[in-house]
């Protein structure tokens, strides 16, 4: 029987909504990024703590144990950090920018911002909401200023012509009995029947106040009993699949649907989705006054502002193009990092921490050097780190195309994202066939220069890199990708969809006629953001006959940490936000957690 107490940890730890994230290329040049501080230390220097990578997961820890008083350095690969989720500029010529060669925020104004991933955002923008993110916000007393919008777009099988309303509840049932009928609005009213006293636990408890020791009896069970009570209840059906069968959803529309948000959530169709997952979505459907929201400035103000509650803090800084090398192991003890092009040697007092895909996580320990870290090693990447050779199942990649266009090339009156669904039959994964398409400078004018507009459009997780392994020889050359017609000629038809999808909204934005065009596939996602195979996350659907599950924070190395897409809370930005929060509450002590919670706003 499983342990109560592991089962609802478990849980919480997958509840959180997710939002879809992708990748895109970053030219080579290597500069700091202005909230990083140039190195002066010595050939060895020591630090509290040590985090290895600058996403949202790894800054969300860091800022967190800087705000303990600890000292922590962060240490970022790239030149501009925030990993899967950072922003670049590209000037009108095509050519990427580094934000540090940005002195002035007036630079930035005849500049295209991109963002790298995430271009969908809620439950930010309220003072008191269950977002792990936001909370993360308060704890570290840094912000984005957050542009609310509400209007959506989509392009479905059963409406070929495309829909575009506010998002919410009345409007939701809209959609449904137009294209779905009346069985579609019922079947989605007795679903809602049964999940949203399930969520109702969930959206009581903040993921930050998790632990996974029992101290958490302290900082959530009780202070949060009632909630606690009702996760407890219906923790067995959370942690289930999401069985539509057995849910009694029986019309086609509404299923094909629900299995379309579950993948965009996750990168998993619905039935591989954990049921904690889709009744917190189901529930964020009946918010009142229901908006989207985005940050001021462009999505790079999410990584600005986690990087500010880490760089603020006495003895803390974030150095970027600065790859990591190996963690160094003492005793059975992580003990700090040595540095990939200097060969210094970085001490940390208490814990080091791998924001790094799970690949790169085990990669940082040479072999033979902890038995039981090479036994977990093992049987996540078994021989040869590829599926087909018994690793752990990856998500899919993406393709992107990051455009910078004329502002007349784009309707006044489209909406800022839109969605297209090709084909439910070809299955919900199968390559092109779902799209996202966003537009920031709808939302806010100055991450375009006057008179553009930029484009971020991708296909979301249904790219394969087994397609891509015939050109992982031009990995590192990107003269060799500029010269491959092969190379070239197969990118072309993989965006083509990419295309198709943007032009249902705005037909004028065709190849050829922007002011910048960019692709980006699996292979960029593995190269300049050093994710194995171009993954997002790995895809472990719930009750999976290997019997696959997520690694904790913890490793079993003492001293050494995980966060990230590759850890328990799963992928996307509420979810790897609580990553690195669950993390860092397993360095701190109970109480200067305590203390960090109660800044907290719940609703």
């Amino acid at each position: 029987m499983a342990n109560p107490f592991h089962l609802v940890v478990a849980t919480l730890l997958c509840s959180p909504l997710v939002e879809p994230f992708a990748p895109f290329p970053i030219a080579s040049r290597t500069l700091n990024h202005p909230h990083a501080l140039k190195s002066t230390a010595s050939a060895e220097d020591e630090v509290d703590c040590i985090v290895i990578g600058s996403g949202i997961g790894g800054l969300s820890c860091a800022a967190l144990l800087a705000a303990t008083g600890r000292t922590v350095r962060v240490f970022e690969k790239h030149y501009e950090i925030g990993g899967c989720a950072h922003e670049f500029y590209v000037d009108m010529n095509g050519k990427t920018v580094p934000s540090s060669a940005l002195s002035k925020s007036d630079a930035r104004r005849d500049l295209f911002h991109f963002e790298a991933g995430p271009s969908l955002y809620s439950g930010l923008s309220e003072e008191r909401t269950p977002n792990p993110l936001k909370h993360i916000y308060q704890m570290i007393e840094e912000e984005p200023e957050w542009i609310t919008y509400d209007q959506w777009g989509a392009f479905l099988p059963e409406a070929p012509e495309g829909y575009q309303l506010s998002i919410g509840a009345a409007n939701f049932c809209k959609i449904l009995e137009t294209y779905g009928g009346k069985d579609a609005v019922n079947d989605w009213e007795m679903l809602a029947e049964k999940l949203r006293p399930m969520a109702a636990g969930i959206k009581g408890i903040p993921h930050a106040a998790i632990r996974g020791d029992w101290g958490i009896l302290l900082t959530l069970i009780l202070k949060y009993p009632m909630s606690f009570v009702n996760v407890l209840k219906y923790a067995p059906a959370f942690s289930a699949p999401f069985n539509l069968d057995e849910l009694g959803v029986k019309n086609s529309f509404l299923r094909n649907y629900l299995d379309m948000l579950a993948f965009l959530l996750q990168g998993l169709p619905a039935d591989e989705t954990l049921t904690v997952v889709m009744a917190y979505m189901v529930e964020d459907f009946f918010r009142e006054n229901a908006v989207m929201d985005f940050p001021k400035g462009g999505s790079g103000e999410l990584i600005s502002a986690l990087a500010r509650g880490v760089t603020k803090r006495k003895g803390c800084s974030i150095e970027v193009s600065t790859p990591v090398e190996e963690v160094l192991i003492e005793n059975g003890r992580a003990v700090g990092v040595k540095l990939a092009k200097s060969g210094r040697i970085v001490r940390a007092k208490q814990a080091v921490v791998s924001n790094a895909d799970l690949f790169n996580t085990y990669n940082f320990v040479p072999k033979g050097v902890h038995q039981l870290f090479d036994e977990e090693r093992n049987k996540f990447l078994g021989v040869t780190a590829k599926p087909e050779d018994g690793s752990v199942p990856y998500c899919k990649s993406f393709m992107h195309l990051h455009l910078g266009v004329k502002a007349d090339l784009i309707p006044d009156d489209a909406p800022p994202q839109w969605t297209v669904v090709q084909d439910w039959n070809k299955g919900i994964d199968a390559i092109g066939n779902v799209v996202v398409v966003s537009v920031g400078s709808k939302l806010d004018p100055s991450l375009a220069p006057p008179g553009y507009h930029v484009i971020h459009a991708y296909t979301a997780g249904n790219e394969p890199y087994e397609d891509w392994e015939q050109f992982e020889h031009l990995l590192d050359d990107a003269t060799a990708r500029d010269r491959d017609e092969a190379y070239q000629a197969f990118k072309d038809k993989r965006a083509q969809p990419i295309w198709n999808a943007i032009q249902k909204r705005a037909p004028a934005v065709m190849k050829g006629a922007c002011a910048v065009e960019k692709a980006a596939t699996p292979l960029t996602h593995a190269r300049y953001l050093s994710r194995h195979r171009g993954n997002y996350g790995l895809a472990i659907a719930p009750g999976n006959e290997k019997g696959w599950k997520f690694p904790e924070v913890t490793t079993p190395i003492e001293g050494y940490y995980r966060c990230g897409d590759s850890t328990t809370s799963g992928i996307g930005v509420p979810a790897v936000a609580s990553s690195g929060a669950v993390c860092a509450n397993s360095i701190m002590s109970v109480w200067e957690q305590l203390q960090l919670n109660s800044k907290i706003k719940m609703p």
